[in-house]
C-alpha cells in the first residue's frame, strides 16, 4: 500500500497557476491511470489532469474555482487492491504551496490571482462563470453575451465548455442557427473588454450592458480598461525580461527576391497538392534552424554563472491572438523537419492559437522565437527577448525598393523585394559580434534561397 501525490502538472512557459474547473472524481472513487480526475483552465487552454497510478481517491485538496499553483498537490491516490473507503471530508489544503517557474531556481510564496473567471448574473440571478478560453473564442468569432449567455452549456453547473461554443459556432457557421435554442437577435460584439470601466465625474453607479455589470465611473472624455489576467502576465515577463538580459538589437537588410518568386510560383500547385498555404514562417524559419547549427549559442539560456546550450532547437513563433494577446506556440525539433513539415507544423500552431485549442505542452521548450511584425505592416522594430532564451528575431514587411546591384562589368539599379531583420540577444553572454554574424548567416540563407528546389 502507498500513496501517489497527484500535482498540478506545468502547462507551459510563464503559467505559474490555473483554475480547477470541475472534479470528475471525489474522495473514495475508484481511478484507472490515465484517466480524467478533474479540469482546468488557464488565460491560455483548457486542460484535463488524467491520473498518475491506479487505485482509490483519498483526499482532495482544493474545491473547484480555486486558483492553484502549478506543482501544488491536488489530491492524494491509495494505490492497492485491498484498501477500502467509507468517507473522506475535504481536506485543507498543503501549507504554503509554492510557484513552479523554468527560470526561476528559488521558491516564491504562492499568491492566487483574484480574477480567473468573469462572473456573469444571468435574469434568474444566478452567476454564471465562463472560462477565459471561452471568452477568447466568444470575442475572436464575435459571438455575443447574449449568444453565450445562451448556448446550453454541458460542464458543471451547466458551465459552457470549450465543446459547447466550438459547437455553436460551427452551427452558426453552417447556416443552420436559426433551428438552434440559443440563436439570438440583434445581438451586440463581445470583448474580452465587455467588462471595462468608464469613467465620469460622480459616485459609482452599476451599470447594465447585455446583461453584464459594468462599473461607470465619472470624470471627462476617458475609458478605464483592465487588463485581462493574460495581459498582466505578458506585461510581467516583458519587464522581466529586460530586467533579467542586457539587450542588444542588431539589423541587417535582406534581399528576398527569390524566396518571393519561388513562392509564387509553387504556393498554389502546394495548396491544391497538400490542402496547406505556404507562407513565409516556415521559409524563413529554416534559414534561422541553418543558422542556429552554426553558432549553437543563439540556441541558450544562462543559468546562475553558466551556460546552457540546447541541443534540441525548438523555435518559438510569436502568434497574435483575436484577443489582442501574444502567445508563443513551439515548434519542437524543427531541425528534423522539411519545409513541407515546418510549413505544416506552423500553420497547425497558427491554427489552433486563433481557435485557443492549443495544448499545454504546445508553448513549452522554446530555446529561440522569431516574430513577424511585418505581418501587420512595420518595416522592423527591437523584439523583447523570451525568457529564458537568450535571442530573438523579427522580420518585417517586405516591399520592393531599388537596390544598386554591383557586376564585374558595372553597377545598376534594380528593383528588388527587400526585408528588414532584427535580432534582439542577450548582451550577457552573446556579444555584438557574434550577433552580428549569426544575423548575417539568416540574411546569406535568405538571398541564397534556390529558386529551382521542390517542395
Amino acid at each position: 500500500m502507498s500513496v501517489v501525490d497527484l500535482v498540478m502538472p506545468k502547462l507551459g512557459e510563464g503559467i505559474i497557476e490555473a483554475t480547477i474547473i470541475k472534479w470528475h472524481k471525489q474522495p473514495g472513487d475508484t481511478i484507472k491511470e490515465d484517466e480524467v480526475v478533474l479540469d482546468i483552465a488557464t488565460d491560455k487552454v483548457d486542460s484535463e489532469v488524467p491520473s498518475t497510478a491506479e487505485g482509490i481517491i483519498e483526499e482532495v485538496y482544493f474545491k473547484e474555482n480555486d486558483v492553484v499553483p502549478i506543482g501544488a498537490v491536488l489530491a492524494k491516490i491509495k494505490v492497492g487492491t485491498n484498501y477500502t473507503v467509507t468517507e473522506f471530508p475535504q481536506s485543507t489544503p498543503p501549507a504554503q504551496p509554492v510557484y513552479e517557474e523554468a527560470s526561476i531556481a528559488e521558491e516564491v510564496p504562492y499568491q492566487p490571482s483574484h480574477v480567473m473567471f468573469e462572473a456573469q448574473p444571468t435574469d434568474t440571478g444566478k452567476v454564471k462563470f465562463y472560462s477565459p478560453l471561452v471568452l477568447n473564442i466568444a470575442a475572436s468569432e464575435n459571438v455575443s453575451m447574449s449568444e453565450l449567455e445562451s448556448i446550453p452549456g454541458t460542464g458543471q453547473d451547466g458551465r459552457v465548455s470549450k465543446k459547447d461554443i466550438l459547437n455553436y459556432i460551427s452551427t452558426r457557421r453552417s447556416g443552420n442557427s436559426n433551428n438552434a435554442s440559443y440563436a439570438v437577435e440583434n445581438s451586440q460584439p463581445l470583448t474580452n473588454n465587455y467588462h471595462a470601466a468608464t469613467v465620469q465625474p460622480a459616485n459609482i453607479q452599476p451599470a447594465t450592458n447585455n446583461n453584464a455589470q459594468v462599473a461607470t465611473y465619472s470624470t471627462g472624455n476617458t475609458e478605464i480598461i483592465e487588463m485581462d489576467r493574460m495581459r498582466k502576465l505578458i506585461a510581467k515577463n516583458m519587464v522581466d525580461s529586460l530586467h533579467t538580459s542586457a539587450h542588444v538589437t542588431s539589423f541587417a537588410e535582406c534581399d528576398v527576391s527569390n524566396l518571393v518568386m519561388w513562392r509564387e510560383r509553387k504556393k498554389h500547385d502546394y495548396e491544391r497538392r497538400e490542402g496547406e498555404k505556404i507562407t513565409y514562417t516556415p521559409l524563413i524559419i529554416e534559414a534561422i534552424v541553418k543558422s542556429i547549427k552554426k553558432y549553437p549559442l543563439l540556441s541558450s539560456s544562462v543559468v546562475g554563472d553558466t551556460i546552457v546550450i540546447k541541443k534540441d532547437i525548438n523555435i518559438g513563433m510569436a502568434t497574435a491572438l483575436p484577443t489582442g494577446n501574444l502567445i508563443v506556440p513551439v515548434i519542437k525539433n524543427a531541425d528534423q523537419l522539411n519545409l513541407s513539415g515546418l510549413t505544416k507544423k506552423v500553420n497547425g500552431l497558427a491554427n489552433a492559437a486563433r481557435t485557443g485549442t492549443l495544448k499545454p505542452d504546445d508553448t513549452t521548450g522554446g530555446t529561440f522565437t522569431f516574430t513577424n511584425i511585418g505581418t501587420f505592416g512595420s518595416t522592423m522594430g527591437a523584439p523583447i527577448i523570451n525568457q529564458p532564451q537568450v535571442a530573438i528575431m523579427a522580420v518585417g514587411v517586405i516591399k520592393k525598393r531599388p537596390v544598386v546591384i554591383e557586376s564585374p562589368t558595372g553597377d545598376s539599379i534594380a528593383i528588388r523585394h527587400i526585408m528588414y531583420i532584427s535580432l534582439s540577444y542577450d548582451h550577457r553572454i552573446i556579444d555584438g559580434a557574434l550577433g552580428s554574424t549569426f544575423l548575417n548567416a539568416v540574411v546569406k540563407e535568405l538571398e541564397g534561397f534556390d529558386i529551382n528546389r521542390n517542395i
